[in-house]
């Protein structure tokens, strides 16, 4: 039996991000990543069972990612609006260096045919945990977490991703942004 390479795993994930980006789920072959992974269609089997599991696991990985940057520069010590604050900032950083993968993510996401089996992912129930004890803390208002990460995620993601704004201007919604989600969430 043919061992694992983290190397060409990670070949080959990186050519699943840019090839589904470029050719949609639909125009991406197994073929085609292993051509722009420089390894064999067998050897992408080695790591993974068929394409949509392929595309779940690297999924699931990368979407944890985010969560996981996220809430690494959080702590429960800190105040309702530095937690905002570092939240929103976080996330369009995130978004501005891992473009890509961000992006990969944010199109699996909307993709019910393929996201509909990874409903068990444990950065998102860190988040939601995280966000359960700031409301017992009374420091965010009490609403349903899916809002809260609605209000706290979606306005970032719709700044960072616009092309015709400047960075400028991008730094300076930012702020503005910041100021709504607190006024908003906090008690």
């Amino acid at each position: 039996m043919r061992r694992k390479d983290d190397e060409k795993q990670k070949n080959i994930k990186e050519a699943v991000i840019k090839l589904i980006l470029k050719e949609g789920f639909h125009g991406t072959s197994i073929s085609k990543i292993a051509k722009e992974a420089g390894v064999s269609p067998a050897t992408v089997y080695i790591y993974y069972e068929n394409k949509e599991v392929m595309l779940q696991d690297i999924y699931l990985e990368y979407s944890e990612d985010i969560f996981d940057y996220i809430l690494s520069k959080l702590n429960n010590k800190m105040n309702g609006q530095q937690v905002i604050e570092i939240i929103v900032k976080e996330y369009f950083i995130y978004i501005r260096e891992h473009g890509e993968v961000f992006h990969f993510v944010d199109q699996f996401a909307n993709c019910p045919a393929l996201s509909n089996q990874c409903l068990t992912k444990r950065g998102i129930d860190n988040l939601n945990n995280f966000l359960d004890e700031m409301k017992e803390r009374k420091v965010f208002k009490n609403l349903q977490n899916d809002n809260l990460k609605a209000i706290l995620f979606y306005p970032v993601k719709s700044i960072a991703i616009n092309s015709c704004i400047d960075e400028n201007e991008k730094i300076e919604l930012l702020k503005e942004l910041i100021r709504i989600v607190q006024e908003a969430l906090l008690i």
